[in-house]
């Protein structure tokens, strides 16, 4: 919202009343004196009106989660327990996925109610690398390194995947890094080569790694660091 729209619709200002106090210098965000009534105000940030607060911000929150094997990503769900239900905090209404996991795949989930941020952490175009740890039935094919770095072409979408970066640690486990995350599309790319993929978790969103110190389950609240990592 613009900030002369919320001095008017939460202050109870007419809008000379509200240009007269922006040129008087009389409204601060976040502490600091603004005067552009233009200026895009969201709610997570403090409004003061002659030391006097109209908004007072609403707390932003952001964590990571180590998601187990047959919990849901979502915020409810009718059957299953969700990555919301792991939760130890109050107002987990407010909060939603930055990017989802399949029932059975495991790792790293970003949690918050920041939504401008978890739009910049799953956007397509952030190009965000995400790190798995890929376990498969029969033994990889070496040409998959090759062909997942020029692409795989999904027909029914009529659509060929970015270049991913595959890394073979055994004969049947490697590192996988994606740089999109299109439906169940680990388990497509393996299942070009006829390899079912039986264990698949998530190390990383970009620049945040799951903490090794979270076992399945378990949560903690981002540092700072990691909230402006995006």
């Amino acid at each position: 919202m613009r900030l002369d729209r919320l001095l008017g619709h939460l202050g109870g200002l007419s809008r000379q009343a509200v240009r007269q106090a922006l040129v008087a210098r009389r409204v601060r965000v976040d502490g600091r004196l603004e005067t552009e009534a233009d200026c895009p105000i969201s709610r997570f940030q403090r409004v003061e009106l002659d030391d006097r607060p109209i908004q007072s911000g609403l707390p932003a929150r952001y964590f990571m989660l180590h998601k187990p094997a047959g919990c849901v990503s979502a915020t409810h769900h009718p059957h299953h327990r969700t990555v919301i239900d792991l939760l130890d905090e109050p107002d987990t209404h407010e909060l939603h996925l930055a990017g989802r996991l399949d029932l059975t795949t495991t790792g790293l989930v970003l949690i918050t109610n920041d939504g401008l941020w978890s739009r910049r952490a799953t956007l397509p175009g952030s190009r965000l690398p995400k790190v798995y740890l890929v376990g498969t039935e029969d033994p990889i094919d070496p040409a998959c390194v090759e062909a997942f770095a020029r692409g795989i072409h999904f027909a029914y979408e009529d659509h060929t995947t970015l270049p991913a970066e595959l890394d073979i640690l055994s004969p049947r486990e490697a590192r996988l890094s994606l740089h999109e995350g299109r439906y169940h599309q680990v388990k497509r790319m393996f299942g070009h080569f006829r390899n079912k993929v039986v264990r698949l978790h998530r190390e990383r969103i970009g620049p945040i790694l799951l903490d090794p110190a979270l076992a399945p389950g378990d949560y903690r609240p981002l540092s700072a660091e990691e909230i402006t990592a995006f």
